[in-house]
């Protein structure tokens, strides 16, 4: 809902305005009266402490919408703002592009840093440690080491992004920095410690800017009266339609038979006999080591045996004390000789080390306990497991919902937050005053809150068309595949390719691959296809590089992915996304939902599918020259009641229902 603006946010509009700074200094700049509202927003929200919710269609520039109020905060208030993101491009685009263009616009004289996680920092007493032990603890994999040593003697940041190539996980392991197992002052490197000087720059910014996951970390240790990142006064999350996904790994567990292993080989590996007891000579310690690498597999492959007998049934959702908890006990006893043998070392440095790994023991115990006694009763515990191998096993669980969490760590605790995204609200009564958003809101636990929305600068109506499919079969008809494979073939010879085609399952996925790999080739088109060898981000960068690709996505392809310009002329979305109550967090929600007396479909299933079908829209207009086409072949979105909403929720545009009988429908 937009107010009347006060004389102080007109001041920011005007930084805006095509008589600014910004357009003095960039020339070729473009007015948007969208983001001159949604600045406004912004800085009435800081100045009231309120928090606010503001959905910014694409080509809105939300980034200088958000950027030129936290600025101007700052400069009145003396205050520290913090930017979070989800994805490290947005990261980089504020911290190369935006920030150093408003810094040079606005005169403010103002300080932005980029945050990292503590472990992305390479610790100079610890590589010196490690090195002198290298035959010891890593074997084989000396060279790398020896690498980041001649490396971290001449790198200015010390982080991995500065690293010419990617160390193995277990040689990172070894000499990145940790709080844990950190000496502070009292460490001999600490003036030149890259973390600590990181931390002192971050000290000195009125502007950083971090990731959604360092963030919530950051949050709940405030709580412990520790702190990852310094104190600031307002937060912006951009990219707000990833948080409940990112809380929900936050605030669960996450316990695998990996990461169990990854803790005892440090200690000792009994295949290669590397390790750092190794250099104690600690025969006790060792055997149970090894006697915790044999209680590991055992207990895990029990978890896998009950997961692949009772998955039909239970989907992986487990009962307490699911199988009995025999590896919890080897730990703790592992731990209590660890702590023997740190009052016995005669290296301080080697009594770090024993007691990260003292520590690493208490947590996977600890976890472990509360897994199988399932401490926490607004949590749903499961297994994860793709195979018959006990070494995929994972045992996971998170909140059914997560807004108690994010109300006391985040809501309560600071006055304004803002959080921006073009994909928030589920469309909503028009002038509701809150706009859509209550799906949103509700979900991550915000009650009291200022919303603004913000349609697209974008002319839709002249870029995009929409055909709809609605003669095909529902796509649980046996004949989906077939039928749309068809239609796929069509839509794709109007656009000579340069589509996307986004799945919700990666079974159909592979079905339609297979049905129309012939055809593709036929045509000379190729085929770029999620799930195989190839990564996220190759698979992207080979679909820049010709416009004769079509490439076949599921979930990650939905959002985050830009392609602008003509590369990208058509979108395909083969049904509409509505998430399966297959997964136990899922079915654990939506069995929360109807106890509490609400209809699972309408109330989460519905506006979740919305949110992420307008993400997968918003793929194709990327900037105001970009034409094309967004075709759906889930005749639901004309067929059922529910289906009017999916198109209400995105831009207006040019429709074209494709049916031999047309009725008459209008958007």
């Amino acid at each position: 809902m937009i107010m009347r603006r006060t004389d102080s946010e007109r001041q920011i509009a005007q930084l805006l305005s095509d008589e600014g700074p910004i357009a003095e200094t960039l020339g070729h700049y473009e007015v948007r009266p969208q983001q001159m509202d949604m600045a406004a927003a912004v800085y009435r929200a800081f100045n009231l402490s309120h928090h606010l919710v503001a959905e910014a269609g694409t080509g809105v520039g939300k980034s200088f919408a958000y950027l030129v109020p936290a600025i101007e905060y700052i400069f009145e208030q003396a205050g520290k703002a913090l930017i979070s993101t989800y994805t490290i491009n947005l990261q980089e685009q504020l911290i190369q592009k935006d920030l150093p263009i408003l810094d040079t616009c606005l005169d403010r004289g103002f300080i932005a840093k980029l945050a990292k996680g503590r472990g992305n920092y390479v610790c100079k007493r610890r590589l010196a440690f490690s090195l002198a032990r290298m035959d010891r603890l890593l074997g084989g994999y000396a060279e790398q080491l020896r690498a980041i040593d001649a490396w971290a003697a001449q790198t200015r940041d010390g982080s991995l992004s500065d690293l010419d190539f990617v160390p193995r996980a277990a040689v990172w392991d070894k000499v990145k920095s940790e709080h844990g197992n950190c000496q502070g002052r009292k460490c001999r490197h600490h003036q030149t410690c890259f973390y600590w000087k990181a931390r002192r720059e971050l000290e000195s910014a009125d502007i950083i800017v971090a990731n959604h996951a360092l963030l919530f970390s950051d949050l709940v240790l405030k709580k412990e009266d520790y702190a990852l990142l310094p104190n600031y006064n307002v937060i912006i999350l951009d990219e707000a339609h990833t948080i409940e996904r990112v809380a929900e790994d936050h605030f669960g567990l996450n316990i695998s038979h990996r990461r169990v292993s990854y803790v005892l080989d440090g200690l000792y590996h009994p295949r290669r006999r590397k390790g750092l007891l190794m250099a104690a000579r600690d025969t006790e310690a060792i055997n149970l080591v090894c006697e915790a690498h044999l209680q590991a597999r055992s207990f895990f492959d029990s978890v896998n045996a009950w997961y692949h007998h009772n998955k039909h049934q239970s989907q992986g959702q487990c009962p307490a004390h699911v199988v009995d908890n025999t590896l919890s006990p080897v730990l703790k006893d592992l731990k209590r000789q660890l702590k023997q043998q740190i009052k016995q070392a005669q290296d301080q440095d080697e009594q770090l080390e024993l007691t990260r790994y003292t520590d690493m023991c208490h947590s996977v115990a600890e976890e472990l306990s509360d897994f199988m006694n399932q401490t926490h009763e607004d949590h749903i515990h499961w297994v994860e497991s793709g195979s018959m191998d006990f070494s995929d096993v994972k045992l996971r669980s998170a909140p059914l919902h997560i807004g108690p969490y994010m109300q006391r760590s985040l809501f309560e605790p600071y006055d304004s937050v803002v959080l921006t995204s073009a994909t928030l609200s589920t469309g909503g009564q028009e002038g509701h005053e809150k706009g859509g958003f209550q799906f949103f809101c509700g979900r991550i636990g915000l009650n009291e809150y200022d919303s603004v929305k913000l349609g697209s600068p974008f002319d839709y109506e002249q870029q995009v068309t929409v055909y709809v499919e609605a003669d095909l079969p529902e796509p649980n008809h046996d004949s989906f595949v077939e039928k749309a494979a068809e239609a796929i073939k069509k839509y794709l010879l109007k656009t000579r390719g340069r589509a996307f085609v986004l799945f919700t399952s990666y079974r159909m996925l592979e079905q339609m691959a297979e049905t129309l790999d012939h055809w593709l080739r036929s045509e000379g088109f190729t085929l770029l296809q999620q799930g195989g060898d190839i990564d996220r981000t190759t698979l992207l960068r080979q679909f820049k590089e010709d416009d004769k690709h079509v490439l076949f996505g599921t979930d990650s392809f939905w959002q985050g992915v830009d392609v602008p310009g003509d590369t990208l002329s058509n979108v395909i979305i083969v049904r509409l996304p509505f998430a399966v109550p297959d997964h136990p967090l899922l079915a654990g929600r939506m069995a929360q939902i109807k106890k509490q007396g609400g209809n699972p479909f309408f109330d989460y299933q519905l506006p979740s599918a919305i949110i992420k079908f307008k993400q997968g829209f918003g793929r194709l207009i990327r900037n105001k020259t970009d034409q094309g086409i967004v075709v759906i072949l889930d005749s639901r979105v004309v067929h059922k009641r529910y289906g009017r909403q999916f198109l209400e929720s995105i831009p207006r545009c040019r429709l074209e229902i494709v049916e031999d009988q047309a009725d008459g429908y209008e958007r």
